[in-house]
């Protein structure tokens, strides 16, 4: 029993570190300029161990954008406990969001390039861009349902927006940080969709 807990804890162990590994590559080098070998260089790992936790560099990918997904979701859930308004789950989710994905700044090119390097469709772009507006189209939803948010724009555009907020500040020119960008730009957006009635 003790062995199987030391061998499962050591499995968990390998795979956080191909993950942490896999961040900095692709930080680094670019998701296209990474490869399985580069990663498990970086992890000290030998190569063949890789596969025993992934299949290819785009699950690992996968993996590390759902991670960021959870975070969210986890700090959307705590405010909802919290009974904070919709528009404040909003704004303080948005600003999260841009903090993870500024420290993690490999993912925001990947979720709009990953298709074009992806030898795997089925793990490409479009598995990877719904996470974030799922996220906000649930709170946008009950900001819809409580009266909080306008219900004359629907919902999924409304999420959409938020979602290309993220965009549209990693392209910005102004001299101001990406999550100073995200979070003026949220403002904009979440003065938009109050309801004034």
């Amino acid at each position: 029993m003790e062995k199987n807990n030391l061998r499962e804890k050591k499995k968990l162990q390998f795979r956080q570190t191909i993950l942490d590994a896999a961040a900095k590559e692709f930080e680094t080098r670019g998701f296209a300029n990474t490869s399985v070998s580069n990663i498990m260089q970086t992890a000290d790992l030998g190569v063949g161990t890789f596969y025993n936790y992934f299949s290819s560099k785009e699950e690992v990918l996968m993996n590390l954008v759902k991670n960021i997904f959870a975070q969210v979701e986890e700090k959307v859930r705590a405010q909802e406990e919290k009974k904070s308004s919709s528009l404040e789950i909003l704004s303080i989710a948005c600003e999260y969001t841009a903090e993870l994905l500024d420290e993690n700044r490999f993912v925001l090119p990947l979720l709009m390039t990953a298709a074009v390097h992806s030898d795997k469709p089925e793990l490409s772009q479009k598995s990877l861009s719904p996470g974030f507006s799922r996220i906000f189209h649930e709170v946008i939803l009950r900001g819809q349902e409580s009266g909080e948010i306008r219900s004359d724009i629907h919902s999924d555009l409304i999420a959409e927006m938020f979602h290309s907020i993220y965009q549209a500040a990693s392209f910005s020119r102004l001299k101001i940080s990406f999550k100073e960008n995200v979070r003026l730009k949220v403002k904009i957006l979440l003065d938009g969709i109050v309801n004034r009635k």
